[in-house]
């Protein structure tokens, strides 16, 4: 009788190791878009004044002296005219600068501050040129990572409709703006971003997430928003381990027209 009972747990214990369970689907990069509801437009107030006394100035209209070429999208320009690039003896930042403003470099990649930050308060003014073209997200696509990692979206999202956590103004793929604030393509936008970096408890994972208030040309985008990760474009959010890490401008790969920035500035707090 014991016999037969183990050899009858054995054939059961075997057939259970033999079940087929489903197998997940491959994520895509529509899984984590939401297309409703869409933000509210409303009408932006002026732009700003002068940066406070205490800020540390990213770029002043001059020169790339605080930048870098961000490390993992390097690209090797060949047969290009190179004598708008400015680019100091500390860095290989190829973007353009012209005339006071700074223009995104497609082929030359991503940006990044020499300087890491924690705490931060942090203005920067850009423009979707008046020429663009294109649709949903391939409109004057860019982005401002806050500490190398979590993307605020930078989009021409006047009269351009797109997933509204992939809006200008979201959190990239996490967090929708409240409102729509944008100016036309042509007119220069504001963003005054305060952030609060996030803490770790000894095992990696959040202590206290990190926290980003914005405004969109003087209208409040994002309120106390807490980040829940980090902001890929497939995937779901991740935690990930980290310290103080730099600003970083996006050079992203659609074809429209590259955007514009100035008067890029920021207060450690």
């Amino acid at each position: 009788m014991i016999t037969i009972l183990c050899i009858t747990c054995a054939f059961v214990v075997h057939g259970q190791n033999a079940n087929k369970y489903p197998i997940p689907p491959t994520m895509t990069h529509e899984m984590t878009e939401f297309w409703t509801p869409q933000p509210k437009i409303v009408a932006p107030g002026s732009t700003t004044g002068l940066p406070p006394s205490d800020a540390i100035i990213l770029f002043n209209g001059s020169d790339l002296s605080q930048w870098e070429k961000a490390p993992d999208k390097s690209v090797l320009i060949k047969g290009k005219d190179l004598s708008k690039f400015k680019s100091s003896e500390k860095n290989n930042a190829l973007w353009i600068v012209e005339d006071g403003i700074l223009t995104v470099n497609k082929e030359a990649g991503d940006i990044q501050t020499i300087q890491s930050f924690g705490d931060f308060q942090l203005h920067i003014e850009w423009r979707i040129p008046e020429n663009i073209s294109g649709e949903s997200q391939l409109r004057g696509n860019s982005g401002v990572f806050l500490q190398n990692i979590y993307e605020v979206q930078i989009l021409d999202s006047y009269n351009n409709e797109t997933y509204a956590n992939g809006q200008s103004g979201s959190i990239y793929k996490q967090t929708a703006p409240l409102v729509n604030a944008m100016r036309p393509p042509g007119e220069w936008n504001v963003f005054d971003i305060i952030y609060t970096a996030p803490t770790f408890k000894s095992d990696g994972t959040y202590r206290s997430r990190p926290v980003v208030t914005i405004l969109h040309n003087g209208v409040l985008i994002q309120n106390n928003t807490q980040i829940l990760g980090t902001t890929p474009y497939i995937g779901l959010p991740q935690v990930i381990e980290h310290g103080k890490g730099p600003i970083r401008l996006q050079a992203h790969g659609d074809e429209s027209a590259p955007i514009s920035f100035r008067n890029i500035w920021i207060r450690e707090l």
